[in-house]
């Protein structure tokens, strides 16, 4: 079979599933199964090749979910889930909104300091997005924010999620990819807080060019002595864990999956100085983190399988050599990567875009010299603006349907597409400048 035969057979049977309602990790099981017998499983008759084909199938894969490298996704899920339940989020985001005193579009400042803070806590795009639309789209609207104001900050800062460690993505795409997990994770940081800054400048652009898009009003005013208590118990021992994590991997005094273990511990013993740790608010932290990891490892088995098939068939091979033949550059090649990453976000959620892209992509990539963790954050990029890119992107749905229930799917595209501009402007840079994500990865020991 030629390899644009054996691409198309793969790709085209993982659709098909999808299309009549198979749930992706097992539509891409269901086909690594078919693809294996077909592929690997020799001669004879069907049993012998389907035991065959699975066997070797099931030898490569289990050695994926089975690698040390993943241990820091389920101890981040947990930190984040722990962060939620045990309403920590909820204490800094109190903090943080007092703190600001009469700043003016104060809320939605608020919404990019403490959603960057959650991200960074979290690793979950979902779970940020679906706290701050719950806490501070109705709070915004009461006091006359246009839904722009209201909207936009919560939908740029939730795919902070993706850049910012502790970032279970990223784990998982540096694991797919066969990257150094502790150097990716590191090279989120710069890019992460450059995005954010991003989106504290076209907040004031906003209020600059649309005064009443944030009306003023008044709040209660707090005393010198009350603002440092509350940025010394509500602030600084929440970002204290993040930055605390950061530097264990930069300074290789623990693995990433040593450091995901302390800032699990770190978070655990805050909500139990604070009073907040519950047996409910552990089983529920357990319960959610558990079912995402269940879902992350099946995705990885998945992929793992189906990265096999591509090689084992000819189709990576075939596939590269055919896309390198047209003499493009590398930057129109990077561009064309890039575009069918915002295409399949309309309809994809972003595990399911890794673990079909990841296999293509990387070899491919690699190929063309592209330092591949500069690589790794241009994807994670790519998959936090299509989380938002209309019609379908996921967080503009979670939006929806925290939203109240005035707010139309047009008031939640127009909301998000100068965040969207932020994030390509970003792009940009990085391909002018690949230093901003390889510079701190490059301290890294």
């Amino acid at each position: 079979m030629e390899w644009y035969s054996a691409l198309g057979f793969l790709l085209g049977m993982v659709l098909f599933f999808m299309f009549i309602g198979v749930p992706v990790a097992l539509a891409f099981l269901a086909a690594n199964m078919i693809a294996a017998t077909y592929f690997m499983g020799g001669n004879g008759d069907l049993l012998t090749q389907m035991s065959r084909g699975i066997g070797q199938l099931s030898n490569n894969a289990i050695r994926s979910v089975t690698s040390f490298n993943l241990m820091p996704v389920p101890m981040f899920l947990l930190m984040g889930e722990i962060f939620f339940f045990t309403g920590l989020a909820n204490r800094m985001f109190s903090a943080i909104d007092k703190l600001m005193g009469r700043l003016p579009a104060r809320l939605s400042f608020v919404t990019v300091a403490g959603g960057t803070a959650f991200a960074t806590l979290s690793g979950s795009s979902m779970g940020s997005t679906a706290l701050l639309g719950s806490l501070m789209v109705p709070e915004m609207e009461k006091r006359g924010y246009k839904k722009k104001m209201a909207i936009g900050p919560i939908l740029g800062t939730g795919g902070l999620a993706m850049l910012i460690p502790p970032s279970a993505l990223a784990v998982l795409l540096a694991t797919l990819a066969n990257l150094d997990v502790g150097k990716l994770l590191i090279a989120g940081v710069v890019p992460g807080l450059m995005l954010a800054f991003f989106y504290v400048l076209l907040i004031l652009f906003i209020c600059f060019i649309d005064p009443d898009a944030a009306p003023d009003y008044e709040i209660e005013q707090i005393s010198a002595g009350r603002r440092l208590r509350l940025f010394i118990f509500d602030v600084v021992p929440m970002l204290a864990i993040v930055v605390g994590v950061i530097l264990l991997i930069l300074n290789g005094w623990a693995t990433p999956s040593e450091s995901a273990a302390f800032g699990c511990l770190g978070v655990l013993l805050l909500a139990m100085l604070y009073g907040q740790l519950t047996i409910d608010s552990i089983v529920k932290s357990v319960t959610g983190a558990l079912r995402v990891t269940t879902m992350a490892l099946l995705i990885i088995f998945g992929s793992a399988t189906f990265s096999a098939l591509l090689a084992f068939s000819g189709a990576s091979s075939g596939l590269i050599n055919w896309a390198t033949g047209f003499e493009l550059s590398p930057l129109v090649m990077l561009l064309i990567m890039f575009s069918i990453l915002l295409v399949l976000g309309m309809f994809m959620d972003q595990l399911s875009m890794m673990l079909l892209t990841v296999p293509i992509f990387f070899p491919l990539a690699q190929s063309l010299n592209f330092d591949l963790i500069w690589f790794g954050v241009i994807i994670l990029l790519a998959l936090e603006i299509s989380f938002t890119t209309p019609p379908f992107g996921l967080l503009l749905f979670v939006m929806k349907g925290v939203s109240p229930p005035d707010t139309t799917m047009q008031d939640i595209y127009v909301a998000a597409l100068p965040y969207m501009g932020c994030a390509i402007f970003l792009v940009g840079l990085l391909i002018i400048w690949p230093e901003i994500a390889l510079w701190l990865p490059g301290m890294s020991k």
